[in-house]
């Protein structure tokens, strides 16, 4: 066999491993029934101990297929907002190869876990409604976040006491794994937006304009990653709970942009050519009905049925602006920046 047949073959074997890796990896994801975990370790702990290179370590059970299992987990709390303002920081998680071989988890050894912030009526339906954010992009982009529910008990240690809560909460992958899935890499520096691939810089400002969002920065990568697709920059959204669409309590508003609340909208994409204003606008139009109906498809799962109520009517407001000429131009098309 000669050099060339050597390095094909490599290359053949290479591919069908990678392909199985990620096959592997996309188990966590592939069931979108939430999974029943069991978490427990101190909040006050996780805040003051780890930083992005230290981690608490504590086992994590989980229910597959019946039965429940144990594995390791490394966590960190991240964040600075948050850590700072809730009781419950979200999390960063890792997981060693030797804990996740063989497990659900197989193939994800990064993942972030978005927990409820306060302890309040409606902290579980908040987090609900960030996940079905997640979902709506998955509907628009395909370079999106994989995410999969979580049903948390967790226990605090409290002194001699443990405090047990109920929480609602999902896992988000990790964005090096929406890098390889798309045969990819993170881009971490500075870009200006307009060197950003024209569609998905859209259809991600649209998103955005829909969610009611103005905490994030395409270009300093606040709540946002960039991927290196192809040769194009394409950009990454994550984190919406300071959005008008989950509109929770500790929101904080960017009066700057001459708003007075976070269910003001106010568009924060840049000016393209109208030929991407109107393509990503047909495509939300036509998407309409398939998006409302999945998000009616959560209405059950509602706690307080005017979380659900003000979340819906939120994204109908979105299609009212859509879907009229003036509306459209006003706020969006005029309202695109230059710089």
């Amino acid at each position: 066999m000669n050099k060339q047949k050597i390095f094909s073959f490599i290359l053949l074997i290479t591919g069908i491993l990678s392909a199985q890796n990620a096959q592997k990896s996309d188990e966590l994801y592939k069931d979108q029934t939430p999974l029943e975990i069991k978490l427990g370790y101190s909040n006050k702990d996780l805040n003051r101990n780890t930083d992005d290179s230290t981690f608490i370590t504590t086992p994590m059970a989980y229910l597959h297929e019946g039965k429940w299992s144990e594995i390791e987990v490394n966590l960190r709390a991240r964040g600075n907002f948050r850590r700072n303002e809730c009781y419950f920081p979200p999390v960063k998680m890792k997981i060693k190869k030797k804990q996740y071989s063989g497990t659900i988890f197989d193939g994800n050894k990064t993942m972030k876990l978005v927990l409820p912030c306060k302890i309040e009526k409606e902290n579980n339906d908040n987090v609900l409604q960030e996940y079905i954010a997640y979902k709506i992009y998955e509907k628009i982009s395909p370079f999106h976040f994989k995410t999969r529910r979580v049903n948390i008990q967790f226990s605090e240690p409290k002194g001699k006491k443990v405090k047990e809560f109920q929480l609602k909460g999902f896992l988000i992958e990790d964005d090096k794994r929406v890098a390889k899935r798309h045969e990819g890499k993170v881009m971490e520096r500075f870009i200006h937006p307009m060197a950003m691939q024209h569609v998905t810089s859209v259809q991600n400002a649209f998103f955005q304009y829909l969610l009611g969002n103005t905490d994030f920065s395409v270009a300093y990568q606040h709540n946002g990653k960039l991927l290196y697709i192809d040769k194009e920059i394409i950009p990454l959204p994550y984190d919406f709970d300071m959005t008008g669409w989950v509109n929770p309590s500790y929101a904080t508003v960017n009066s700057t942009l001459g708003i007075n609340s976070v269910q003001d909208r106010k568009y924060r994409g840049f000016k393209r050519e109208q030929q991407y204003f109107d393509q990503v606008r047909g495509q939300f139009l036509d998407q309409k009905d398939a998006l409302m109906e999945m998000v009616s498809s959560y209405q059950a799962e509602f706690s307080d049925p005017k979380e659900y109520q003000n979340m819906f009517e939120f994204m109908e407001s979105f299609y009212e602006v859509l879907e009229d000429d003036t509306s459209f131009n006003k706020v969006i098309v005029a309202e695109a920046r230059t710089k």
